[in-house]
């Protein structure tokens, strides 16, 4: 995000952080246009859609990603496999509990029918889909009685689960790259993916991360792969990972190739989305993130939205109005009138690419709520 060390490409970008948060759609574009020297939707589209090179799939804490072409096997394997067999054992008995008539045969079924469609026309729409596949019209009563009782359509739960295995993609959505109504396409199920052992990969994702997260705490990387703690420093010794003293005295670890000093970038500012890679990159965030700004930036579901940066540090939030304005709010004095001004040109870049486009974060934080006004 400095001055001179910004990409070329969304590959570039997704390689930098190992993966781009994209459980809310914009966060990918947003996120990756931060980071490139001509920041441009089209060039994140074309990764995702044209080339394939970018790959959303369900994987770190069961969080959707988009992580390059290359590192889809190693994710899998580490952990997209795990996570989608839970959520099919979750989807089977949802079902079966729920709505008489459905068993795994009959699931099965239904599910051929979805890859069969998508084989003959390439890419469909969840309600283009239902309309070809009976099944999927069914709907669930979930918690009936309460007062969130709530109807629910089956088609969901299962193009989720496919997804979840590599079966299908999803595609370009219907509107624009704000837009969550994707259209599935025919992916490669992860199970037949040549991927490294889990061990292997887990190893390989250990070290991707350390490699541009690093050095870090043991804890932070069991939170952000969900791995359990034993697969977690298993994962870190087989990197050859080596304990350093952090700031503040907290024991942490680094590749042994990363031990020398790093030469510190001019100033720089950005304009992060929610859920942004870096925001979220480490379970401990008292280094870059005073926890007094946590009220106004983080969801109660602890969800961190759109923040202000400076030189590495969060100093405030932002938002987008319904006319297009950027608004945002510095709630630090570091870096004076140099920060303020730094902040002030990217929010005027910002305005500029996004354009007539108008952004508002899946997961709503009360600055963000108070400025979007």
């Amino acid at each position: 995000m400095a001055g001179g060390h910004r990409a070329d490409r969304a590959e570039e970008v997704a390689e930098a952080v190992v993966g781009l948060h994209a459980s809310d759609p914009a966060t990918v574009h947003l996120a990756a246009c931060a980071r490139l020297a001509e920041p441009d939707p089209a060039e994140v589209e074309r990764a995702l859609y044209d080339d394939g090179s970018l790959v959303r799939m369900l994987g770190m804490r069961r969080t959707l990603f988009a992580v390059g072409a290359g590192l889809v096997p190693v994710v899998a394997s580490s952990t997209a496999r795990a996570v989608a067999a839970k959520e099919r054992a979750g989807l089977v008995r949802w079902l079966t509990e729920g709505a008489p008539g459905w068993d795994e045969r009959r699931l099965a079924e239904a599910e051929a029918k979805v890859l069969a469609v998508l084989g003959g026309r390439g890419a469909a729409t969840a309600a283009e889909l239902t309309a070809e596949v009976p099944e999927l019209r069914e709907t669930i009563v979930v918690s009936p009685g309460k007062p969130y009782q709530a109807t629910v359509a089956v088609s969901s739960r299962i193009l989720r689960v496919l997804a979840a295995e590599g079966r299908i993609r999803r595609g370009r959505p219907r509107g624009g790259w704000t837009s969550s109504s994707f259209r599935w396409t025919p992916g490669t199920a992860f199970a037949e993916l040549p991927a490294p052992p889990a061990p292997e990969a887990r190893a390989a994702l250990a070290r991707r991360w350390l490699a541009s997260y690093g050095p870090a705490t043991v804890e932070d990387l069991r939170w952000w792969t969900g791995w359990t703690l034993t697969a977690t420093r298993q994962a870190l010794a087989a990197t050859g990972a080596v304990e350093v003293t952090l700031d503040g005295g907290t024991t942490g670890v680094a590749l042994p190739d990363d031990l020398g000093p790093v030469a510190a970038p001019e100033p720089w500012a950005a304009l992060l989305p929610g859920l942004d890679p870096t925001t979220m990159g480490w379970k401990a965030r008292d280094w870059y993130f005073s926890l007094d700004q946590v009220p106004q930036l983080v969801d109660r579901s602890g969800n961190i939205g759109p923040t202000v940066w400076w030189h590495g540090r969060i100093i405030g939030g932002w938002a987008q109005r319904a006319n297009g304005e950027i608004v945002w709010r510095l709630l630090t004095d570091d870096g004076g009138s140099e920060a303020a001004a730094a902040v002030a040109d990217e929010a005027a870049g910002l305005a500029a690419w996004v354009g007539e486009v108008r952004v508002t974060p899946r997961f709503r934080t009360p600055l963000e709520r108070e400025l979007g006004r």
